[in-house]
């Protein structure tokens, strides 16, 4: 297990979970599963909402944005939002304590600053919801440079009761090793299955102990693959001991295999960037294809 886990900051009890709102249908399925999450973990919940006037500015001019009635009239539609995102959470959690925030700023940068102090960042996969209530447009920029991790809600989000397991995506790298911590504290939280999938055909490098892959037999490197993810979950499954592991070691790409997971499980867990990661990449193909595409909830989780 490696030694530091997560930014300590997220792990406060202070910390909130904060979700962006835009109004829009899917932003409100992302405030109702960031308020059932807030509640079953005991934490506050920040809903918030940027105005982006700086894009208002290049659609109608300096001089138009500036004038008291447009701002005013922006203020008062994020107000709407607002109240609207608060009933919502409301519905879902009557005693949680919730706060609202309305912000001047472009919602990307908002939600990467506010995920400095937060237990995590939520948002809806709103494909894009016009010129300037576009938070759906910024969903890839804030999971690629937020802090900690941030879950993109896909499908209905909350439910009742759910069952359902935990997937997390276990590349084998160092790296990982975050995505790896929070996922075994989401299954234990919410007393569930955790599957870790692996998938190993990926892999940057070309040899395998000094060979080529090519001349390593099938076999052996199954049997390798197969006790790399065991040496990386040993010391978390000593952590968590309630929880129930299922390994599985695929020999092609993870893409399809998390994605078809994704049909049956309530939150796959991936890190940010996989082997060969650089600070200033966006995303592993791997985990941008999935904000965008899977059927449930994507937790990216930023390493500190």
């Amino acid at each position: 297990m490696a030694a530091q886990e997560t930014d300590q900051s997220h792990r406060l009890a202070s910390a909130a979970i904060v979700v962006g709102t835009d109004g829009s249908a899917n932003s409100d399925i992302a405030v109702r599963w960031a308020a059932k999450t807030a509640a079953t973990k005991g934490r506050r919940l920040r809903i918030v909402h940027g105005l982006d006037l700086a894009a208002m500015r290049v659609v109608v001019g300096s001089y138009d944005v500036v004038e008291p009635s447009v701002i005013a009239k922006m203020h008062a539609h994020g107000v709407q939002i607002l109240a609207a995102a608060m009933r919502s959470a409301r519905a879902i959690a009557p005693k949680l304590t919730v706060t609202t925030e309305l912000s001047e700023a472009k919602p990307a940068q908002m939600l990467i600053t506010l995920s400095e102090d937060a237990h995590l960042v939520a948002l809806g996969a709103t494909p894009g919801v016009g010129t300037v209530l576009h938070l759906g447009s910024t969903l890839l920029a804030v999971t690629a440079h937020a802090h900690g991790s941030v879950v993109v809600v896909h499908g209905a989000g909350e439910q009742p009761t759910d069952s359902r397991p935990v997937v997390v995506g276990v590349d084998g790298s160092p790296i990982s090793e975050a995505a790896v911590a929070a996922a075994f504290a989401e299954a234990s939280e919410r007393n569930v299955e955790l599957v870790a999938v692996h998938a190993w055909s990926d892999l940057s490098a070309g040899e395998f102990a000094g060979r080529s892959y090519l001349e390593v037999p099938a076999a052996a490197l199954e049997d390798a693959e197969n006790a790399l993810l065991a040496e990386r979950l040993a010391g978390w499954q000593e952590k968590y001991p309630d929880v129930q592991v299922t390994r599985k070691v695929f020999a092609d790409g993870p893409r399809r295999h998390l994605a078809n997971c994704s049909k049956t499980a309530q939150l796959i867990v991936v890190g940010s960037r996989g082997r060969g990661g650089f600070r200033g990449l966006l995303l592993g193909s791997t985990s941008n294809w999935l904000v965008q595409h899977a059927d449930c909830p994507v937790m990216v989780v930023h390493p500190k």
